[in-house]
C-alpha cells in the first residue's frame, strides 16, 4: 500500500484564505546596502504569493509525487518513508549497486526529481528524513542528525540492503558523516557535495596551512553575511516555526530567499526553478507542517571529535555552493578518492546540474561495489 498522505481538500482551502489575506508590509531601510542582501520581499515575493494563489496547481504536483515508489519501514522503532526504486539487476544479487540519497535544507526527495530518470540501472533509496516534507510521522519534535542516520541504518536493513554507497549534501551530509562512523560497514563509499562547516567553524584544526586558513575566512566571512538562519534555526527554532508555520507568505520568503541565493541563479529565482517548481518545493513544507521539526538538526548540533572517515569518498563542488573547502582540509575528515570541480551549479547540485551530480554517484558505486 502506498503510505503516501494526499493533502486534504480542507487544508487546500485554508492555504487558499490565508494566501488571499497576503499584507505586505513596509520594508526597513537599506542603509548602503543592496536591495537583494536583505533578503526576499517586496515584488519577488508578492508575485510568488500571487501565482501560488491564483495560478499554482498542487493536486497536479501531487499526483506526480505521490506516484514515485513509496515505501515506509513497518518494524523499526521509528518508521521511515522513502522513495525505494529497486533495478531488475538487484533482485536476488546482494553484489548489485544500491545508491542511499540524503536532501538536505530547505528541500525534500523533491531535490532529487530529475535524477531519479537518471538512476534507472541503479537501485536507490531516498529516504524523507524525519521531520522533513513526506516522511512518517516523528514523535518529540524531530531529530539530530545523528539519530537520523541511525534510524536510515536501520530502514535500510528493513528495505533488504545490507550495503550501500552514500550520496549527499547539506543536512544530508551530516546524516551520511554520521552512518559512515557509527555503520561503518554498511556505507561502502560517500558521494558528498560538501564538508560540513561543523568543521571549520566549532573545532577548527591548529595547523591548517594558508589554503585552509582562507577557507576560514571564508566560512567566517559567509556565516556573518548569510548565516542568521541557521543560528535563529538553531537557537530559537520554536520562535521561527510559530511565524514561518501560520503564514504561508512568511515561508514562502523564508526557503524563497534560499533558492535564489543558494543557486545558480543570478539573484532571479526563475533561472534555477519555475515558479511552479519553487511553489511544489514551498508546499510541500507547507501541507506536511514540518518547517519547525525540519530545524531539529539545526538546534541539536552535532557532536565533534569523530575519527576520521576511512571510506572513500567522492567530493563534487559547485561554485555557488555556501562555501566551498580545499581539499587538502576534506582529507583530515575524509578518505578522498576523487574530487571534481565544476564550472556552474549551486547548493542544490542534484537539482541544478543532474548529470554533473551523476558522475559523483557514479564514481562513488564504482569505488563502492567495483
Amino acid at each position: 500500500m502506498n503510505p503516501y498522505e494526499p493533502v486534504p481538500p480542507a487544508a487546500l482551502e485554508d492555504l487558499a484564505e490565508r494566501l488571499a489575506r497576503f499584507r505586505p508590509v513596509p520594508e526597513p531601510r537599506l542603509f548602503n546596502r543592496s536591495r537583494d542582501s536583505l533578503g526576499f520581499g517586496g515584488e519577488q515575493l508578492a508575485e510568488l504569493v500571487e501565482h501560488w494563489r491564483t495560478g499554482f496547481d498542487w493536486p497536479a504536483q501531487e499526483a506526480w509525487i505521490s506516484a514515485l515508489q513509496w515505501e515506509q519501514t513497518e518494524l523499526s522503532t521509528m518508521p521511515v518513508r522513502a522513495v525505494v526504486s529497486r533495478a531488475e539487476a538487484a533482485y536476488g544479487s546482494p553484489s548489485s549497486p544500491v545508491v542511499l540519497l540524503l536532501h538536505g535544507w530547505p528541500d525534500s526527495v523533491l531535490r532529487f526529481q530529475r535524477l531519479f530518470p537518471l538512476l534507472t540501472d541503479l537501485t536507490y533509496v531516498a529516504p524523507a528524513l524525519p521531520g522533513y516534507p513526506f516522511a512518517a510521522p516523528v514523535p518529540a519534535g524531530g531529530m539530530s542528525t545523528v539519530e537520523m542516520a541511525d534510524a536510515v541504518a536501520s530502514a535500510m536493513s528493513e528495505f533488504g540492503f545490507a550495503r550501500y554507497v552514500v550520496s549527499a549534501g547539506d543536512v544530508g551530509s551530516d546524516v551520511a558523516e554520521a552512518l559512515a562512523v557509527r555503520h561503518p560497514d554498511v556505507v561502502t563509499a560517500l558521494h558528498l557535495t560538501d564538508v560540513s562547516q561543523y568543521h571549520v567553524n566549532l573545532a577548527p584544526p591548529q595547523d591548517m596551512d594558508d589554503a585552509e586558513r582562507e577557507y576560514q575566512q571564508r566560512a567566517r566571512r559567509w556565516q556573518g553575511a548569510e548565516g542568521g538562519y541557521a543560528h535563529e534555526q538553531s537557537t530559537r527554532p520554536v520562535t521561527l516555526a510559530a511565524g514561518l508555520g501560520d503564514s504561508p507568505a512568511g515561508l514562502a520568503a523564508w526557503i524563497g530567499e534560499k533558492l535564489v541565493r543558494w543557486t545558480d541563479s543570478d539573484g532571479t529565482l526563475t533561472n534555477a526553478f519555475s515558479l511552479d517548481e519553487a511553489l511544489t518545493w514551498i508546499s510541500a513544507y507547507w501541507f506536511t507542517g514540518s518547517i519547525g521539526t525540519s530545524f531539529a538538526p539545526y538546534a541539536a548540533g552535532r557532536p565533534t571529535g569523530w575519527p576520521r572517515i576511512e571510506t572513500p569518498t567522492v567530493f563534487t563542488l559547485f561554485p555557488k555552493d555556501l562555501v566551498n573547502a580545499p581539499r587538502q582540509f576534506a582529507e583530515r575528515y575524509f578518505k578522498v578518492a576523487e574530487w571534481m570541480e565544476f564550472q556552474s551549479g549551486g547548493h542544490f547540485a542534484a537539482w541544478e546540474r543532474p548529470s554533473d551530480y551523476l558522475e559523483g554517484v557514479r564514481a562513488a558505486v564504482k569505488l563502492g561495489f567495483g
